[in-house]
């Protein structure tokens, strides 16, 4: 994975929990807490599934919790600040949703080893769409929680569900 996401999990865990508690999950992931970070640089995704892990672990939270935090703030604060001009190509989620390929292609085209998550989109009918997550990562719960994030973001009401382990319903408001 790329260091983007290591980079936004940190953040989300500092803003609300403060450094020492990143320091502890970090050292019970079995890393230096002061690893250095950097947006482009590549880690094992086993190293951040542990992060993961160790997260919810130190912070009693479950994986769904902790996806829609990181979602959250994936959407609404560290990708709004570091990838914005991606924001204003989308007026709606609807809009958003459908763009997620063309937005990540164009994001990690310049980045080495870059291999972000595709997305099928389907819709079931005009407010119900399926997003179908294709990535061997196995993180359908981020996907779910990031679907949460974009409804905030546009302000708009949207009913999230994870209906298997690649597929999220998304019914519009």
């Amino acid at each position: 994975m790329k260091g983007a996401i290591a980079i936004c999990l940190k953040e989300t865990v500092v803003s609300k929990f403060g450094v020492k508690k990143w320091e502890e999950i970090m050292i019970a992931a079995g890393q230096k807490p002061s690893m250095i970070i950097m947006a482009s640089l590549d880690i094992d995704d086993a190293v951040i599934v542990e992060i993961v892990k160790q997260t919810c672990s130190n912070l009693n939270i479950t994986i769904e919790q902790a996806a829609d935090a990181f979602g959250d703030y994936w959407v609404n604060s560290y990708a709004n600040r570091m990838y914005k001009p991606y924001y204003g190509t989308s007026s709606t989620a609807k809009d958003f949703f459908v763009q997620l390929n063309k937005m990540h292609d164009t994001a990690t085209k310049n980045i080495a080893n870059a291999k972000p998550p595709k997305f099928e989109v389907e819709w079931k009918d005009d407010n119900t769409l399926i997003l179908t997550y294709i990535s061997p990562r196995g993180l359908i719960d981020f996907v779910v929680g990031l679907a949460k994030g974009v409804g905030k973001y546009f302000n708009e009401k949207l009913s999230v569900h994870k209906i298997s382990s690649t597929k999220v319903e998304i019914k519009f408001s």
